[in-house]
């Protein structure tokens, strides 16, 4: 059985190429709105998650991910009971998730930026999505550095990375969440009322 990525990423650098070493290593696509067309541009078999959903993107994109034929295949333990439960409801389980968030600090960092525009710029599903997999680490990879789609795709290459490489990435992956509610803490606190 072909293993699973799911990629929801704003920052498309690499992306294409990283995506692309993962087909060649066999493993399924499935990739949200932007994401997906970039991927589909470039020839890549991708499978859009409103496919896998079986829901269309919602509220201006604002609901893409957030949703049990994701959620529920990224944090499936790799035990009996969970894939039981997988199974029950035809959910796959996800073996990685590549996902960095929309650029709420260089918006807030614009002269003038209204509070609305900064709003839209607060990323939900893919914080989740982070959270999820890293939270999950011991099996679903999490990757929310573009930096380092290189030396993942060679590791995965090689073996399956191990749990000191899966706890690395699942950490920074933390760091960067933390880091993003920080700065949109920061920016709340700053504006007038």
């Amino acid at each position: 059985m072909s293993k699973r990525a799911v990629l929801s990423v704003y920052d498309k650098a690499g992306v294409v190429d990283f995506a692309r070493g993962l087909v060649e290593l066999g493993w399924e696509l499935v990739a949200s709105g932007g994401t997906a067309r970039v991927m589909k541009q470039a020839g890549l078999a991708v499978r859009d998650v409103s496919d896998v959903t079986g829901a269309p993107e919602m509220l201006g994109g604002r609901v893409k991910t957030l949703h049990p034929a994701i959620h529920g295949g990224i944090l499936a333990r790799d035990d009996r009971n969970d894939r039981s439960e997988l199974d029950a409801q035809q959910i796959k389980m996800v073996d990685l998730v590549v996902c960095n968030l929309y650029p709420f600090e260089q918006t807030v960092a614009q002269p003038g930026v209204r509070l609305k525009d900064a709003v839209e710029q607060i990323d939900i599903g893919g914080v989740a999505l982070l959270r999820a997999a890293a939270k999950n680490f011991q099996r679903v990879l999490v990757i929310c550095d573009p930096s380092d789609y290189g030396w993942v795709l060679d590791s995965l290459k090689l073996e399956t990375p191990d749990l000191k490489v899966r706890r690395t990435l699942a950490a920074k992956a933390f760091t960067h969440t933390r880091d993003y509610d920080t700065a949109i803490t920061a920016y709340l606190q700053s504006v007038g009322a």
